[in-house]
């Protein structure tokens, strides 16, 4: 079969907004050259074994690439395409140049083109992101690996936004809770928590390419065997309790995803929300203390920020 490959170039904080526009316009798989994810590693930093700026790489913003097969009309996609990116402006995502350009492909080139970006990555003290076909042992007791098929779908852990919520679990898990993960893309939030010790771990998305993509990912992790993945719409009519629930998606769709988290998190239970970008940080604290949670935390890399809010006592 013939395959297209589509390529934008966009900005670091637009990547996994504009891999979800061409998944969502059918394609079967993405890639992201992201010059973010070369930052050079000081020596010894989380103890990585791989160093990504001594890879050759883009030098500046980055490239999300979608292979789509010869069943799919492009010529009509790719107006809709450009004009959806030009559009994440609106919510407040630089998306760069936002150009398209295309290519033609061989099967066997699409099946292994994306494979020479991804590497065993030390993302946090314990925990660590190897792409499926990479042989690989833990170099320290207590770390934790992460197996993850990344040409399938985002998220991958390298992203700022998805460390920030890794190094958030780490810090509140406990041992034993129920998780709800919100938004769950790749799955590897839910992976990691079930690594750390949760209990139980929902998941969701709105996205049926996500779950599927998600539940490859969890077989490839026996100790995420049990997780359950469905397509929902954010936390609408779900009513399982939670001790943890975490969500790293934009900012936009957090602030209505908020009262949903309300009567679901538990007493002394930690809200834990990533993906906002610096401008929308005091939106989202403004809408937490509306529905009456509190902002027990907040950390940030470079433009992105996290926050670990708990309810008020009075609402708990």
């Amino acid at each position: 079969m013939k395959w297209t490959e589509v390529t934008v170039k966009t900005s670091n904080e637009a990547v996994e907004a504009v891999a979800n526009i061409l998944m969502e316009a059918g394609a079967t798989g993405v890639q992201i050259n992201n010059a973010a994810d070369f930052k050079p590693i000081s020596v010894g930093k989380h103890g990585e074994i791989f160093d990504p700026a001594k890879l050759p790489h883009i030098q500046s913003g980055a490239e999300v690439s979608a292979y789509y097969p010869e069943t799919i009309f492009l010529p009509e996609l790719l107006p809709t395409i450009k004009q959806r990116v030009q559009q994440l402006r609106q919510y407040g995502l630089d998306a760069g140049a936002g150009t398209l350009t295309t290519s033609a492909v061989d099967e066997g080139d699409w099946a292994t083109a994306w494979k020479k970006y991804y590497h065993p990555v030390r993302v946090t003290r314990y925990l660590t992101v190897v792409p499926s076909w990479e042989k690989y042992q833990p170099q320290q007791a207590q770390e934790q690996v992460i197996r993850l098929d990344p040409g399938m779908a985002f998220g991958t852990g390298t992203h700022p936004t998805t460390k920030l919520t890794l190094e958030a679990l780490e810090d509140k898990v406990r041992g034993g809770e129920t998780m709800l993960d919100v938004g769950t893309g790749s799955g590897v939030l839910s992976i990691a928590a079930k690594l750390l010790g949760v209990k139980q771990v929902f998941a969701y998305d709105l996205d049926e390419v996500a779950v599927t993509s998600a539940k490859s990912n969890l077989a490839l992790n026996p100790i995420a065997a049990d997780i359950q993945v469905t397509a929902n719409d954010l936390l609408q009519g779900i009513k399982q309790k939670a001790d943890l629930i975490v969500a790293n998606i934009l900012a936009e769709i957090i602030v209505p995803l908020i009262p949903q988290v309300k009567p679901l998190l538990r007493a002394n239970g930690y809200f834990i929300v990533s993906g906002i970008i610096v401008d929308k940080v005091a939106m989202i604290r403004e809408a937490m203390t509306a529905n009456g949670f509190i902002v027990r935390q907040q950390r940030n890399e470079g433009d992105w920020f996290a926050l670990i809010v708990q309810l008020q006592e009075d609402d708990a």
